[in-house]
């Protein structure tokens, strides 16, 4: 896929969303991997086409896990004139003093201290808004972990205002498959960094992802109609017990 058919995506979900405003500085959250690059780069030039003035400015937090050289990245980022950022921290040695029943590292602990991390580097350049790179899938596999270990239907929202840091959170990829990111990636020759997390490819998510994959080869349909249910709301029918009189 080319870089044009997902920057035609996050246009779509810019209109359907109001992600973006005239004047935004936007954070993009970069850990390295080949979502959030393709987020910067895309974002990065829709900046360059759409009628509104914003700007794109990359963060990176360092978590602290081993031989993850962002080099090339770094040098990515300035022949393309991208703002580049990368923040230390502990997150990794605290993970490692909270590990879960099973001697594992908290992925849910991990998100929530990243997302605090980029958001409070966020504010300090000067940024308006904090970006991530969860595309339509990461949306689909949510539904899935939130029914099966949680009992409820949910997933995260496009666009959410996170009042206990004052900071308007947007996913600009929600209409992107992750086979069409990684195909844009690799058309377009983005650098990315492997993670060396010890939970990566070991995780309930990549249980969710590899069931998904199973489906879609069965009812290739759903795949589509998985993303439309999330926004289908005058479709939705579930049970509503009725208050004794």
């Amino acid at each position: 896929m080319k870089l044009q058919d997902i920057i035609r995506c996050i246009h779509k979900a810019d209109l359907d969303y109001h992600m973006i405003e005239d004047g935004d500085r936007i954070a993009v959250g970069i850990s390295g991997g080949k979502d959030s690059m393709v987020l910067l780069t895309a974002l990065h030039m829709y900046a360059k086409f759409e009628s509104k003035n914003f700007q794109v400015v990359g963060i990176h937090v360092s978590l602290g896990f081993p031989d993850m050289d962002f080099s090339e990245v770094i040098a990515y980022c300035e022949d393309l004139g991208i703002e580049f950022h990368i923040e230390q921290s502990q997150v990794y040695e605290i993970l490692k003093r909270n590990l879960d029943k099973n001697g594992k590292l908290k992925c849910s602990l991990c998100s929530k201290f990243k997302k605090a991390t980029v958001i409070e580097a966020a504010k300090r350049y000067g940024c308006t808004k904090t970006a991530f790179g969860h595309h339509a899938d990461d949306a689909i596999e949510t539904v899935l972990l939130n029914a099966i270990h949680g009992g409820r239907i949910a997933t995260f929202k496009p666009k959410m205002y996170l009042t206990n840091t004052d900071m308007m959170f947007i996913r600009p990829m929600i209409y992107c498959y992750e086979e069409d990111i990684l195909s844009a990636q690799k058309r377009n020759h983005i650098p990315f960094v492997k993670s060396t997390c010890p939970n990566d490819g070991y995780t309930q998510r990549q249980e969710m992802k590899e069931m998904l994959q199973t489906l879609y080869k069965r009812y290739p349909m759903a795949k589509g109609n998985f993303l439309y249910m999330l926004s289908n709301i005058r479709q939705l029918d579930l049970w509503q017990k009725e208050e004794k009189e």
